[in-house]
């Protein structure tokens, strides 16, 4: 799993040098947080998600849109999966995922 969230994270940093923030750059980050979560790396995949990815996909993206809901998703499982996780960290995950769960079946 080291080797896999060290060449994910070098994939997004090259995508944001290249293009910037866009929706494959989102993907890309996305594939990061995911790559962090499986290496129980939750405080850096909680981060990148709520205060890089989950921003831009609702600025680019919207509410409702599949990417923003994954990235929602994940950052719900990384709250609940943590180590150190509380009891607020578990109602904020089953909010969002509550949350989620709605929109989908807009």
């Amino acid at each position: 799993h080291v080797a896999e969230h060290v060449l994910e994270r070098e994939i997004y940093a090259r995508q944001m040098a290249v293009q910037g923030l866009n929706k494959d750059s989102i993907i890309s980050g996305l594939n990061l947080a995911a790559s962090l979560g499986k290496s129980q790396l939750w405080d850096e995949a909680k981060a990148l998600t709520r205060d890089r990815l989950l921003p831009a996909a609702l600025q680019l993206l919207g509410a409702d849109h599949h990417l923003t809901l994954t990235l929602n998703l994940n950052f719900a499982g990384a709250l609940a999966q943590s180590p150190e996780r509380t009891r607020d960290d578990l109602l904020e995950a089953k909010t969002i995922m509550q949350d989620v769960v709605q929109r989908r079946r807009r």
